[in-house]
């Protein structure tokens, strides 16, 4: 049986997702961050050495890191689904728009996060380059989500699910106003209307306001 560990509020929500999109069983098991330093718990150390989530078990494996669990998921239980292949017209762009999220969007929300927790005046440069960084990316985003419905075009993909954790749930971390970027709060909704993702929030945060505007 595959195994979902999920800490609430925490891009594990991105497997749980996957796996109420993909229609397949799993168990969830959850765990709960310490509510002093909002860190994961020992347990979570205790699975897997990197000591955060999300993590998986099935059959003995025990794997770490969301965009590897993601693909590991995929070629074992898709079915071909959620993820184009080589032949198909959007594979590049389903791979480019897969791997942007944790290799550029939620990299520099990381880097503004800490930054705006070591309270950095507006004007310090650092800052400011940071910043720049991720306005960039937001207007990518944009821009993609102003000429298609979806990442990969014109069908919804793993790569939305990548995404979906940056543009909503990781706002609760680092605040982003999404009002300049109207292509992005029309997928929010596009998303928040899909019912795999409204089941695996229930099951794996319920109760947590969903950021979707």
């Amino acid at each position: 049986m595959l195994t979902v560990h999920h800490l609430g509020k925490s891009q594990s929500e991105r497997i749980v997702w996957l796996c109420e999109e993909l229609g397949i069983p799993y168990a969830l098991r959850h765990y709960t961050r310490d509510p002093v330093t909002i860190l994961s718990p020992p347990e979570l150390k205790a699975l897997h050495p990197i000591g955060a989530a999300p993590v998986i078990t099935e059959d003995g494996l025990v794997l770490a890191e969301s965009a590897a669990i993601m693909e590991y998921i995929l070629a074992r239980h898709g079915g071909g689904r959620l993820a184009p292949g080589p032949q198909h017209p959007a594979f590049a762009d389903y791979l480019y728009w897969f791997h942007f999220t944790n290799g550029t969007l939620q990299p520099a929300m990381g880097r503004m996060m800490i930054l705006g927790r070591l309270n950095l005046p507006a004007d310090n440069p650092v800052r400011q380059a940071m910043q720049g960084r991720l306005d960039r990316a937001l207007g990518l985003v944009e821009s993609r989500l102003a000429a298609v419905p979806w990442l990969a075009g014109q069908e919804f993909t793993a790569a939305d699910i990548m995404i979906g954790f940056t543009l909503t749930t990781m706002r609760y971390f680092h605040p982003v106003d999404v009002t300049p970027y109207p292509a992005i709060r029309a997928y929010l909704q596009r998303i928040g209307g899909r019912e795999a993702y409204r089941r695996a929030m229930a099951k794996g945060d319920p109760g947590m306001r969903l950021l979707l505007d």
